[in-house]
Formats: structure tokens, C-alpha cells, sequence
């Protein structure tokens, strides 16, 4: 359809059906879903007016051809100008084949198989009915507190904005309205949701513009540079105003100044709690503020359904700002060829045949092996021999809880568990397994069979972690170490001299005091997915190398939190020349730094790096920096790494990071072959905001960084001149 086309249609809907319009509501809502008229709690509070329910324009949480059919055909059947529903849903790391966890993905530092996993993902929702998915969510995040962690690619802006341009590519296909494996995306949750005070979730978010604009929207700005076509209102304040109200950041920013024209959506009720807030006395209030700021459709509370109407015939509100909210959505659902066949790719038959096929679930196992980061290999215990006699041990030895939060439609019996991977590997009679203890609770008994069996073993593999229930959405916790139960288990296990292996399941970073000085090595293996089993399996008996490098920094302990690789410097840094002892920016009792920083990740061979050589030591606008490094796999095995690049501008109007990420490359080499990886920086590459907002770079000295991780690293230096007037 046309722009005009569109209009047509919207001056043909009374203001009942533009109403509808801009609600989104659950599918117990709607005639022909599975769970119809099952409506209680907060749902029923909403009072939605039943002559409103036969206009409502989006539908949350439908799943399954038949059931998303059966709810269109219903709803057209009751609409007067036959406009077909959204169906939106939240499929964040996987459909029924479950990828591992975002934060897990970008450990891959892969962005081919990020695309893929989206790709694959959005094929198996399509369908199954789904038109929109509520991802990439591109939070930046240093707080491992904050349980939503899991959902992000970690703490580093150019790294997410790298994985939210993948992501979108991978939903949204090169063509949504002819091209119906593929579902549009919204990104989320704009803006600042990761750096909720004291990672606690919902909490308060109190930065600076210029710190909004540096850190936290530019993967917001890389998604919708990629196509995205929704944007999801954050819960939290924006500048003492929540986002769902904010019109300074919905119409100024993103509309104006960013030129974006298509769908926001809040967050599941956000609106109503404009008045929790304290910025709306009623619905009637919160209505209004979260329209005038620019919120298209209200999910889940009955703010517009309920004054719209009131507010549009008291002229206390302009119809055209109903109107163009209106408009935009029409156009998505015209972008999605809904018009044209308003059921899409919904196919029960074809359904049967993509949804968890064999194709897909081996990408599941291919992701999830790349994703596992390995933290520590002391006398190389890993990998592990198939002769060896082993114990399995811990709550995750045969636990199926290996999806992670956000997993909707993942079923736990169709994950394949680390006992059975292993099992799939080596000879029954070689594999002793045993709980020891729960995830949280410590039973005597089951740590004695534990113990007894590992005594017969030649060494022992502990299967560690968070239940899917302490991390993800309302998972923040103020203990991030593992529960008492399964620390006390390990240091049972310790006691007894083995050879010991600790895998990792969990959707944040940990402070692993009571693991990492207790065992030989540390496979942090995040929630892996549907093929977790057999792909950490892989690891283990080394038929995969591991390649993962974390994207978010592990702590010493929660005090030093945030601790991020990209921070500034003080006026008094620890470990300068002729620093006092005391006196400077340090803690008394831990390092500054983090246990495992970001970039860091071990593999079954050891990378050399040399020969570090910059093209001129002088860059210009118009001349970049060809930058040169020689790698070399100096072991005995092949396999892949991660090499990255660094910049440090040491002297800008404002403080500027100890180092920034701006450019990696993974590469794969076979025992002692040697590669000569180039980068290119250009000036625009060093480019900051400055403290009048202004985004131009300064002349001056910079440290250029190339190495295995933001620690280990080699370093040249280079300057910037500019032209006058530049």
C-alpha cells in the first residue's frame, strides 16, 4: 500500500478502531486462542470495554500456526475494514530451538553465527504466526547484579552495536513482505535499562546525556541503522523522567534527530506505571504523557483503551497524534505483507518440518560450543582422554535446566543434558554420575555418594550453576557467588586431590572464589541451549577447541562492581611512577581489576603475537592507519582466535577510556601456521562526544592496542593531526 492508500484507510476508522489500534493485549484476549477468556489478576483489573476487544491491533504471546490462524481468522471476521492483527512475541534467543543466551552469543564473537541463530530463529516463529519479535535487546550492561544480563552481548558499546546490526539482519531477512521466514524486530529497551542503580531491576537510572549518547545508544543507533522496525520504551527513568513519558528522548532524539519512522511500543505495562513513578496522578494522566511522548501501541495496561476517547473529545488531545501513531502501524503491517495475506508464513504442515529440525539444532550445537569460554587450564588437564574413568558431579550433571530464562517456547525434555553428552562420547562403564547437592540445598547423603564415586575416578568433572529462575527478568541478586550447597561441594571434591573440572551454568558473570581456587579448570558454559549437552561434550574431549572470549568482565567479589574493561582514569591511579603506596585510587582488600577481563578466553593451543607495525605513526582525515600484526599458532592443535584492537586517546576535552574496542577479527590456524591479521583506523573511529554534545575527535597522541584480550596486549602510539578548521 501507498502513503496516501494508508490515510485513505485511517479516514475511513472511527476513533473506536484507531483505539484499538494502539493496545496490544495478551492472547486470552482474543477469540480462537488456545487459552481464550482465561483471563485473571491483573488482566481482568484493565477493564478493556468488550466493544473495544473486536478493534485491538496487536496480539502478545501467540504461538503455533494453528493457533495464530485460528485468532486472525476470528478477529477478521469481526473487523469492518478487515485490518489484520499484529502477533508479536519474545523470542530472544531461539523459538522452539533454543540458541544459547545473547550474552553467551557474543562470547562467540562470531557475528555470522549470531545472524544465523536470528535467522534460524525467526524462520522456526514465521511459521509458527509470528510477525515480530521482541529483540535484539542492545542494554549495555556492567552490572552483574542485574539478571537481565543474559538477555545483552555484554559491556562494550562497539561490540553490541556490532551484534545488534546481526541480529536485525538475521530477523528481518532482506525482505519482509515477500520473504515470510523472516519477522520484523524491535529493539529494546530504550534507553538505559542496563544501568539500573545497584543492578537491581525496574530501579532508577540517573546518567548524564553525554554518557546516554557514548555508552548506552549507540547499539540502539546501529539496529535501526540495520533496518529494525520497533523500538520497546524502557522501564526505567531517563534523566528523572521514565522513557515511557519522555518526550525528549522519543520525539527529539529518536524521531527528530535520528529520523526514525516506525513502531514504539512500551514495555509490558510501563505506561500505568507512569503513575508509580510519580509523574502521572491517573491512567488518564499516563495516557496522555506517554502518547504526547510518543508511545505507538500501550502493551498490557488499559491507560489508552480506557481515556483516549475522553481525552480526544475534551480536546485535551490533538486526534492527529492518535492518527500518526495509527499510521505507523498500518505501515508495518503493510511492510509485512499483511494486507496481502494477513496468516503470512503461518503453515501447520511446514510448521512440522522446519520447527527444532536436524538442521537447526545442529547450529544449536555448533553456537553453543563456540559461546563456552574457557577461564582456566592448569597442567592441562583439558581436554580429557577417553580412557580416563570419570565422575560427573553437581546439580548440572544431568539437569535439562540448560535453556536460560527467555527460552518461551524452549521445551527442557528436548535439551540434551551434559550426562547424556558425555555418555554419547564415551563408554558407559567410564562415567560415574551424581548429584552431591541441589542448586541451593546440601543433602549429606548425596554428597557422600558423590564423594565415593569420585575416588574411583581418574578425574572429576563438577556440572555447576544458577537455576534458570536466579538469573534473567526480577533476577537481580546482591550474592553472585554460587549457593553455599554447591561451593560446599567443591571443596569436598577439592579435598581429594583429583584432577577437577568446573562447568559453568549461568546468565552473568560470578565471583567464583570457592571454584576457580579449587579446581584445575573452568569452562564457563552460560545456559547453552537445546544442544548444550553435546556441545559442551565436544569440548570436553576436545573434538571442538575452545574459541569464546567473554564480553562482560568477571569481579573479585560484588564489591568491586561495576568493574568494566573501558573505564576512566583518576587523578591518582594505582601503579603510576612515584605513586604513593596508599594514597591513590585502589581498594585495600582486592585488586582494581577484574578476575577474568573482558576479551579473555584460554584455547587447547597458545597464540603468539609479534611484529606489531602501524603504516605511519600520523593519521589524518583523509589518511588512515593501516595497522599490522603477526599471529601465530605456536601448539600442537588447531584452532581459532579472537584478535582485537584498542585505542586510548590520552588527552581529550573529557576523560576519555583507558582503552576502547574498534575493530576484531577471528581468525583460524592450523598448529604453527602464521597469519598477518590488518586493521584500518580512521579517524572517524576516534571520534567522542564532547561536553557540549558535539561528536568530532581531538588532535593529539593516542595508544593503540592489539592483543588476545583488553589485558594482555601490544602497544604503538600514533597521532592525530587535523586541518585547520576541522
Amino acid at each position: 500500500m501507498k502513503v496516501n492508500q494508508i490515510k485513505d484507510l485511517v479516514s475511513k476508522m472511527t476513533l473506536d478502531e484507531k483505539i484499538g489500534q494502539v493496545i496490544q493485549l495478551a492472547t486470552p484476549f482474543f477469540k480462537g486462542a488456545s487459552d481464550e477468556g482465561q483471563i485473571t489478576g491483573p488482566m481482568k483489573e484493565m477493564h478493556i470495554p468488550d466493544n473495544m476487544l473486536q478493534h485491538i491491533g496487536s496480539v502478545l504471546g501467540a504461538s503455533g500456526a494453528k493457533e495464530t490462524r485460528s485468532i486472525q481468522e476470528r478477529y477478521l471476521q469481526d473487523s469492518r475494514l478487515r485490518i489484520p492483527l499484529l502477533i508479536m512475541s519474545d523470542i530472544i534467543h531461539g523459538y522452539k530451538t533454543i540458541f544459547p543466551v545473547p550474552l553467551a552469543i557474543g562470547s562467540s564473537w562470531d557475528l555470522e553465527l549470531a545472524e544465523k541463530s536470528a535467522t534460524i530463529a525467526a524462520k522456526e516463529a514465521a511459521v509458527s504466526g509470528v510477525h515480530v519479535t521482541f529483540a535484539p535487546m542492545v542494554d549495555l550492561v556492567r552490572d552483574p547484579r542485574w539478571g537481565r544480563v543474559m538477555e545483552s552481548t555484554g559491556e562494550d558499546s562497539y561490540l553490541n552495536s556490532a551484534f545488534a546490526k546481526a541480529q536485525v539482519r538475521g530477523f528481518q531477512g532482506s525482505d519482509l513482505k515477500h520473504d515470510h521466514e523472516s519477522v520484523a524486530s524491535c529493539v529494546k529497551h530504550f534507553a538505559g535499562y542496563g544501568a539500573a542503580e545497584g543492578g537491581r531491576d525496574y530501579n532508577t537510572v540517573n546518567m548524564s546525556e553525554r554518557e546516554l549518547r557514548e555508552s548506552y545508544l549507540p547499539a540502539f543507533k546501529a539496529a535501526l541503522e540495520a533496518g529494525s522496525k520497533l523500538v520497546m520504551t524502557a522501564f526505567n527513568t531517563v534523566d528523572g523522567i521514565p522513557a515511557s513519558a519522555n518526550k525528549s528522548l522519543m520525539r527529539d532524539l529518536l524521531r527528530e534527530e535520528w529520523n526514525f519512522d516506525g513502531v514504539v511500543i512500551s514495555d509490558w505495562g510501563a505506561v500505568k506505571e507512569l503513575i508509580p513513578h510519580g509523574v502521572a496522578a491517573d491512567e488518564k494522566e499516563a495516557a496522555m504523557k506517554a502518547i504526547t511522548a510518543g508511545v505507538d501501541i500501550e502493551m498490557m495496561t488499559g491507560c489508552y483503551a480506557n481515556h483516549l476517547q475522553q481525552l480526544i473529545e475534551t480536546n485535551e488531545m490533538d486526534v492527529e497524534l492518535l492518527n500518526e501513531a495509527v499510521i505507523r502501524i498500518l505501515e508495518l503491517k503493510d511492510e509485512l505483507g499483511l494486507f496481502d495475506d494477513p496468516y503470512r508464513g503461518a503453515d501447520e504442515k511446514r510448521e512440522a518440518e522446519v520447527v527444532m529440525c536436524s538442521a537447526h539444532r545442529k547450529a544449536a550445537r555448533d553456537i553453543a560450543a563456540k559461546s563456552c569460554v574457557l577461564l582456566k587450564n592448569e597442567q592441562d588437564v583439558l581436554p580429557l582422554a577417553t580412557t580416563q574413568k570419570m565422575a560427573l558431579i553437581g546439580p548440572f550433571a544431568n539437569s535439562n535446566d540448560i535453556l536460560g530464562p527467555w527460552s518461551w517456547l524452549g521445551d527442557k525434555n528436548e535439551a540434551i543434558p551434559l550426562d547424556v553428552g558425555m555418555r554419547n562420547q564415551l563408554p558407559a562403564s567410564q562415567l560415574y554420575v551424581a548429584n552431591g547437592c541441589g542448586v541451593n540445598n546440601h543433602c549429606e547423603q548425596d554428597l557422600s555418594k558423590a564423594i565415593e564415586l569420585a575416588k574411583q575416578s581418574d578425574v572429576v568433572v563438577l556440572a555447576l550453576g544458577e537455576s534458570s529462575e536466579m538469573s534473567g527478568e526480577a533476577g537481580s541478586r546482591t550474592n553472585i557467588q554460587l549457593p553455599q550447597a554447591q561451593l560446599h561441594l567443591v571443596a569436598a571434591v577439592a579435598k581429594l586431590g583429583k584432577p577437577t573440572v568446573a562447568v559453568l551454568f549461568n546468565g552473568r558473570p560470578l565471583d567464583l572464589h570457592g571454584v576457580v581456587d579449587q579446581v584445575d579448570a573452568v569452562l564457563e558454559a552460560w545456559y547453552p541451549g537445546t544442544e548444550g549437552g553435546t556441545a559442551i561434550a565436544d569440548i570436553l574431549f576436545g573434538n571442538v577447541n575452545p574459541s569464546g572470549k567473554l564480553t562482560m568482565s568477571f569481579p573479585y567479589n560484588v564489591g568491586q562492581i561495576p568493574v568494566y574493561y573501558n573505564s576512566y582514569n583518576t587523578g591518582r591511579p594505582q601503579g603510576t611512577i612515584n605513586a604513593q603506596e596508599r594514597y591513590v585510587s585502589q581498594y585495600l582488600d582486592c585488586p582494581n581489576e577484574a578476575l577474568f577481563p573482558f576479551g579473555y578466553g584460554l584455547s587447547y593451543t597458545h597464540f603468539k603475537y609479534s611484529d606489531l607495525e602501524l603504516s605511519s605513526d600520523l593519521m589524518t582525515p583523509d589518511k588512515p592507519i593501516t595497522v599490522k600484526v603477526k599471529v601465530t599458532n605456536a601448539g600442537d592443535v588447531a584452532g581459532e582466535e579472537v584478535i582485537q584492537l584498542y585505542i586510548r586517546d590520552l588527552v581529550g576535552e573529557v576523560v576519555r577510556p583507558l582503552k576502547e574496542l574498534k575493530g576484531f577479527q577471528k581468525i583460524s590456524l592450523q598448529p604453527g601456521e602464521e597469519r598477518v591479521v590488518m586493521f584500518t583506523l580512521t579517524e572517524e573511529q576516534l571520534r567522542y562526544h564532547h561536553a557540549d554534545l558535539s561528536y568530532h575527535s581531538d588532535e593529539g597522541r593516542f595508544d593503540l592496542c592489539v592483543g588476545a584480550n583488553s589485558q594482555d596486549v601490544m602497544a604503538l602510539s600514533f597521532n592525530l593531526h587535523k586541518t585547520k578548521g576541522e
